[in-house]
C-alpha cells in the first residue's frame, strides 16, 4: 500500500464493520426484510349453489356517510322544486282571490307526494341494485333526477290551469 502524500488522506479513525443483530429465537428472521403476519387464505366460492340461502348482510355505515350520498344530486330535486314553486306562485296568484290556504295546501300535498316519489325510488334501488345485483349505491342522483322531473311535472300542470299562461302559450305557438 503506497503512503499517503497529503494530510488528508490518512484515516483519522479506523474502519467498522456493520453489525447486524441476530435473532437466535427466531429463524425466519433476515437482516433488512421486514416481518410482516402471515396473509390470510382465500376462501373459494363454493361450487355449489344452495337453495334458500342467503348473503350475508351489508355492512351498515354511519350515519354521517348514509347523509352523504343522500345529498349527492340533490340539486336536481331543489331545481325540480324551484321550478314548481315558481309556477304554483303563479296559479296561485293569477287564479284565486285573497285567500291562499287552499292553494297552499295542495303545494305540501305535491311536496309530499315528491318525498314519497323520492323514497320509493330509493327503495327500488336498493332492492334492484344492492340486492340482487349485489353493487353498493354512490349517490342517489337517480332519486333526486327522478324527484326532479316529478317536481317539474307537477310545475308544468299549475302553469296548464293559469289561463293567461295558456293563451300566450298557443298565441306563440300560432306564429
Amino acid at each position: 500500500m503506497a503512503e499517503p502524500t497529503q494530510p488528508w488522506d490518512e484515516p483519522t479513525l479506523p474502519a467498522r464493520q456493520p453489525v447486524w443483530p441476530t435473532a437466535p429465537h427466531n429463524p425466519a428472521y433476515r437482516p433488512g426484510v421486514a416481518q410482516v403476519g402471515q396473509r390470510p387464505r382465500p376462501v373459494a366460492p363454493p361450487t355449489e349453489t344452495i337453495v334458500g340461502a342467503t348473503r350475508p348482510p351489508a355492512p351498515r355505515y354511519p350515519w354521517r356517510y348514509q347523509a352523504r350520498q343522500l345529498r349527492r344530486g340533490g340539486e336536481w330535486s331543489v331545481l325540480g322544486g324551484l321550478f314548481a314553486f315558481v309556477c304554483w306562485g303563479i296559479w296561485a296568484i293569477s287564479s284565486r282571490g285573497l285567500s291562499l290556504t287552499v292553494p297552499l295546501f295542495t303545494f305540501v300535498l305535491v311536496l309530499l307526494v315528491a318525498a314519497g316519489v323520492f323514497g320509493l325510488c330509493r327503495l327500488l334501488g336498493r332492492v334492484v341494485l344492492e340486492r340482487s345485483m349485489g353493487r353498493t349505491r354512490r349517490g342517489a342522483w337517480v332519486s333526486h333526477a327522478v324527484t326532479g322531473l316529478f317536481l317539474a311535472a307537477a310545475g308544468v300542470a299549475y302553469l296548464r290551469q293559469t289561463g293567461w299562461v295558456v293563451d300566450a302559450f298557443t298565441w306563440l305557438r300560432g306564429l
